[in-house]
């Protein structure tokens, strides 16, 4: 890239957050699905004594004593017939009595035998009794424990939610840093339309500076016309080459200046080979005849270099604004040089439409957006003559050490530190040196210009591999493979994410239904009848200004809405923007479109690869995106992570129930359970009895920052109310703070 010609000098300093220029927006799901909800603790079936167990167990027992509950009835027989056979004289009174005695000692054992049986039987009946409770209170604290543990995974888990469906899902893609150019290969003119309003909108915010040099001739600057006078803020626009008289750009700089802008113009036209030369003849006249002399009269001091010195030429009204003096000191200073005449001949006939610059413009006042079109009437060949006479003179200015000078002539300062930004539109038909002349001013100047290529000139793949430059690469053409091969070998190309590189459905359907009513709108829309019948005033009742300070998200994002094509069609279509629950992510299913030169010829209207150094990105440049819920102004870089699992629940699933977000709760231990003896087993494929979770162990969710349109930022400050996260938000003890910019 050549070095500016000025010798001013200035440092190219990193823009800040109030200095961000958006190309569009990448759509990302950061925050991954939390899975589904953790299933609340089942309890297990309370055991108990069953009859038919203790119904055994006297029946072993009885089964055990039986003989001696025999031999203790033989026992008493025995004892009873003693006495018997007493009375009937069989036996003496002594032996029957010591029969008895007998009889009562040996049965004596065999009571306590049986007694000391059935203590033993009671004392392993209450034991077992002791072992069952012992066991129901373990189970009751196991399962406290477990629902205390279900009602902690559960608080994550619905904070997760939460987040998840709070998150935004369109990112912000902004220039980096240290970035001077974006350089815009293919496209549509629906999709210079979206990228152009984009980066308006993006001027608008800020109340920064925007020159725009649209040479496609098809209006591509239409929407942004409309979103800056909804905004309150009157943009200036000339169209070439009718508008010339009413312009006074590159006439306020000094005679070095103004030279090479002419002698670049002619070279245009001509051979760029004899831009020194005529440079060096129009500085000569400018010598003579001063350095703020308008084009006509540089014109008739090229005439009088023709004309004959004895020759009057009375009826040449060109000559005729020369004095004779003047006449005669631009042939004494001029004529000398070889050739002379033939290139005054030459330059004058290729600056005779520059004739009337300047000479009836009035409104010297500083205009915020400035739109230099060129008619579509005038043909491809006066584009390139009169685009290069405006960037030319843009970069002259963007050169100059003053902050004031600006497109349209010297008028009253703009804010030191406004933003300002040229865009380019059609800068294949420019000359390559104009091109690396405004890219270098520039970089001096610490300007932002965005250069959009219709075709692949060589000029355009040369600086693709600038580090200076971000390349952004639009639908293509004839001109894929090209571009393809120019891209391959680019770091940035190399590494890519397919997740960066995925086509969300609303950038496949947007572009295809805007079209070209953009460009060439029905009948059916509201007349654009701004240039006739200009309105003081918005609709709103707002006063339209030539500049405004910066514009609050809120509006901005209403006027987009409202004000253009884009934001009306992606508010009908915001449906589409919904996850679908069974896809990946919760996102809907997309194409990958990568930097090959098949991807490049699919390419909707509104997408663009932004080829930064992490990578390619798919963004897509319609500005309608930014009236969505789930966009937001932040980059993806810029979210903070809180580290929260994609599958807090147990089960590992993709999406998460909605239902199952909504319910759970802190009811207390009130389910009923079913009891079931020792040793019985549940019945096969029986579904186990669940509890809700203990009182006081319930959801107890702090949700992080607010970020774009209501929704989490971030999934940070997330934790429970035993264990409170990193970033959990204070109790309030105090008045509530000022309600903050969801858009900021």
């Amino acid at each position: 890239m050549p070095t500016a010609r000025s010798s001013a000098t200035a440092a190219t300093t990193p823009r800040g957050e109030a200095g961000r220029t958006y190309l569009g927006w990448r759509h990302r799901v950061v925050l991954p699905p939390p899975g589904p909800a953790p299933r609340r603790p089942a309890p297990a079936d309370a055991r108990t004594l069953s009859r038919e167990w203790v119904a055994g167990q006297m029946e072993g027992e009885a089964l055990t004593n039986r003989p001696l509950y025999f031999a203790l009835g033989g026992l008493g027989l025995f004892a009873l017939l003693c006495p018997l056979l007493w009375t009937l004289r069989i036996l003496p009174g002594s032996l029957a009595l010591g029969g008895v005695c007998a009889c009562a000692a040996i049965a004596a054992p065999v009571l306590v035998a049986l007694v000391q049986s059935r203590q033993v039987m009671a004392s392993r009946l209450e034991r077992a009794r002791a072992r069952l409770e012992e066991e129901r209170a373990a189970r009751e604290r196991a399962l406290h424990d477990q629902q205390r543990e279900h009602a902690r995974r559960y608080t994550e888990w619905q904070a997760a939610a939460r987040a998840y469906e709070a998150q935004p899902r369109w990112y912000g893609v902004t220039v980096p840093p240290r970035t001077s150019a974006v350089l815009v290969v293919g496209g549509t003119d629906a999709g210079w339309s979206a990228l152009l309003t984009t980066v308006g909108v993006s001027r608008l915010r800020e109340g920064g500076d925007l020159t725009v040099v649209d040479l496609t001739g098809r209006s591509v600057a239409r929407e942004l016309v409309r979103l800056a006078r909804r905004c309150a803020v009157g943009p200036r626009q000339w169209v070439l080459p009718a508008d010339l008289p009413r312009m006074t750009l590159g006439t306020n700089l000094d005679a070095g200046q103004r030279a090479r802008i002419l002698s670049a113009v002619a070279a245009a036209s001509g051979r760029a080979e004899d831009a020194d030369a005529d440079e060096t003849l129009l500085l000569r006249l400018l010598e003579v005849l001063g350095p703020d002399v308008g084009v006509a009269r540089l014109i008739g001091g090229l005439r009088a270099l023709v004309t004959p010195e004895g020759d009057a030429a009375e009826d040449d009204t060109a000559l005729a604004l020369l004095s004779p003096a003047e006449r005669a000191r631009v042939r004494e200073r001029c004529a000398g040089d070889p050739g002379v005449r033939a290139r005054a001949w030459t330059l004058e006939n290729r600056l005779s439409p520059f004739e009337a610059v300047g000479t009836r413009a009035d409104d010297t006042a500083y205009a915020q957006v400035k739109i230099i079109s060129t008619d579509r009437a005038s043909g491809e060949a006066a584009a390139r003559v009169y685009g290069t006479y405006a960037v030319a003179a843009l970069g002259e200015l963007l050169e100059a050490r003053a902050p004031d000078c600006v497109a349209g002539g010297g008028r009253r300062p703009a804010r030191p530190d406004r933003t300002r930004s040229v865009v380019v539109c059609g800068a294949e038909i420019l000359p390559p040196d104009e091109v690396e002349q405004v890219l270098a001013s520039a970089a001096e100047g610490g300007v932002e210009v965005v250069l959009l290529f219709r075709a692949a000139v060589p000029a355009v793949l040369e600086l693709l591999s600038d580090t200076t430059c971000l390349p952004v690469l639009m639908g293509q053409g004839a001109d894929a493979d090209q571009v393809a091969e120019a891209v391959a070998g680019m770091v940035g190309a190399a590494r890519s994410d397919p997740r960066d590189l995925e086509a969300h459905p609303l950038t496949e359907v947007i572009g295809t239904a805007v079209g070209g009513t953009v460009l060439d709108p029905d009948d059916t829309e509201e007349p654009d009848d701004d240039l006739l019948f200009p309105s003081p005033h918005t609709e709103s009742g707002a006063l339209i200004r030539d500049a405004a300070a910066a514009i609050a998200p809120l509006d901005l994002v209403r006027h987009v809405r409202s004000a253009t094509v884009w934001g009306r069609v992606t508010g009908e279509a915001v449906e589409m923007d919904v996850p679908e629950p069974g896809t990946a992510q919760g996102g809907p299913r997309a194409r990958v479109l990568g930097p090959d030169a098949a991807s490049l010829r699919g390419l909707p209207s509104t997408a663009a690869l932004v080829l930064t150094p992490d990578g390619p990105v798919l963004t897509d440049t319609n500005p309608g995106i930014l009236t969505l819920s789930t966009a937001t102004l932040a980059t993806v870089d810029e979210l903070r992570n809180s580290g929260t699992s994609g599958n807090v629940g147990n089960g590992g699933g993709t999406g998460a129930s909605a239902t199952g977000r909504r319910t759970g709760g802190s009811t207390g231990l009130r389910g009923r359970r079913r009891e079931r003896p020792v040793g019985s087993e549940p019945p096969d494929g029986a579904v186990p009895n669940t509890t809700d979770t203990p009182d006081g162990l319930g959801p107890d969710v702090t949700t992080g920052a607010t970020g774009a349109n209501g929704g989490s930022d971030t999934a940070g400050a997330l934790g429970t109310a035993d264990h409170p996260g990193p970033h959990a938000v204070p109790p309030n003890l105090g008045p509530p703070p000022e309600r903050l910019d969801w858009r900021v």
